[in-house]
């Protein structure tokens, strides 16, 4: 049996500039597996705490705390564990840390040392890591839903909305979808050249003009589609993330257009129930068929209106209001709050607490979609996530941007390795 033999971490930089890891881990047999940690710009407060070094050093971002974690205590702690021992190599960690979100030694230390075990053990059985995570039911590629125009914490713009993306439902197999959101994309760039508007991309890849309305984004993209030679709705349909927590007052409970607000222009606010109503009636006039965080992580009675009222027609997807965490996941099974789950491994911080939520996201009808974060790097575990578990949908940023891209050339990579076996989903489990 195959056994660590030692675990060390690096201190490298996310695509944003800022610090993250990197966790090296050798084999007894003397291969070397990696993995790198990303790190988010609008996140949920109830999510797993990265250790940060704090000071003036990389403006208090270092990570230098969560290097000597990796390479004191966890690494003492694991040496000589078999390496198909996910399971409870990741209790041992959680165990040893003692706290309920990870906040002695990080969720970024954690979660580095965990998916390093993993393709570790992946290499170690011989098999792709897709393979080794799902064995036989490892075979469906996932819709992309890709964000092509961006707003709220991931742009310097006039949006609050976060993220517009495209998802190329009407493809035949998952390379066909990846050039049709590229066909969409640079369509997309003339289009806003031709009206002068701003082509520089936000975090995730996507364009960042400055726009009136949400409803402009909206109108631009279904021109992009047209332009690139699709049908909307049948071929490709839009999907929203509001990050509505960015933009939510709780002293007033309302949503509001706080970057207008912050520009001292008009802005509208809103009561959750009027918030649902104007998502209602974006779904009513564009193809929408997916809405993440149309509300704020606290404002539960909201989410449970909102799924009342769309989740019968679209998936209406909990990620700050989850954060892959099964006791929220379990209340919003509860509440009938969403249909969908957003699936962040550093949300949690271990592979099993994230293969348990998506396993009880399954158990209970919902949907499960494999996410990325704003601070990325070009690691492509999330896309052997995908579709080791086959969740059918990743969500993985715009068709630009390298730490964007390497996920979608893996999965381009594994469809090619599965040959005839590869079946492309439209997103949809059933």
């Amino acid at each position: 049996m195959e056994y660590i033999e030692s675990i060390r971490a690096l201190e490298i930089l996310d695509s944003r500039g800022n610090p993250t890891l990197k966790v090296i881990l050798k084999s007894s047999n003397g291969n070397i597996s990696e993995a790198s940690v990303p790190s988010g710009a609008s996140t949920g407060s109830h999510e797993a705490i990265e250790k940060r070094d704090g000071g003036t050093r990389y403006l208090g971002k270092g990570v230098q705390e969560a290097v000597k974690i990796v390479n004191g205590p966890l690494s003492e702690l694991l040496n000589g564990e078999s390496l198909f021992s996910q399971e409870k190599i990741d209790r041992m960690m959680i165990q040893e840390d003692g706290t309920e979100n990870k906040e002695r030694f990080g969720a970024n230390a954690i979660l580095g040392v965990s998916l390093s075990v993993a393709r570790a053990a992946a290499k170690a059985s011989g098999r792709p890591l897709y393979s080794y995570l799902g064995g036989l039911r490892a075979r469906y590629l996932p819709c992309p839903m890709m964000n092509i125009i961006n707003g709220g914490a991931h742009a310097d713009n006039s949006l609050d909305f976060q993220e517009f993306m495209i998802r190329p439902i009407g493809a035949a197999t998952f390379s066909e979808a990846i050039r049709m959101g590229s066909e969409i994309f640079h369509a997309l760039k003339m289009i806003l050249k031709e009206r002068k508007e701003i082509t520089s991309v936000g975090d995730e890849g996507g364009f960042a003009p400055n726009l009136k309305s949400n409803e402009e984004a909206l109108e631009l993209i279904l021109e992009a589609i047209k332009k690139a030679g699709y049908q909307p709705k049948t071929q490709v349909t839009l999907a929203l993330d509001c990050a509505a927590s960015e933009f939510y007052d709780a002293k007033t409970k309302k949503y509001l257009e706080k970057k207008k607000k912050n520009q001292n222009q008009t802005f509208i606010q809103r009561t959750a129930e009027e918030q649902v109503s104007y998502l209602e009636s974006l779904v009513d006039r564009y193809p929408i068929d997916s809405i993440e965080d149309g509300l704020a992580e606290e404002d539960w009675e909201g989410w449970t209106l909102l799924n009342k009222r769309l989740g019968s027609k679209i998936q209406i997807v909990g990620d700050d209001l989850f954060v892959t965490n099964t006791a929220f996941l379990k209340k919003g099974i509860e509440l009938m709050a969403a249909n969908a789950i957003l699936i962040k491994v550093n949300q949690i911080g271990t592979l099993t607490e994230t293969m348990e939520a998506i396993e009880l996201a399954f158990q209970n009808g919902y949907g499960a979609i494999v996410s990325h974060r704003s601070g990325e790097t070009d690691d492509t575990f999330i896309s052997d996530l995908a579709v080791g578990l086959g969740t059918r949908q990743i969500k993985t940023g715009s068709l630009s941007r390298g730490e964007r891209i390497s996920k979608y050339n893996r999965l381009l990579e594994i469809e090619a390795e599965l040959g005839e076996s590869a079946i492309y989903s439209d997103g949809n489990r059933y």
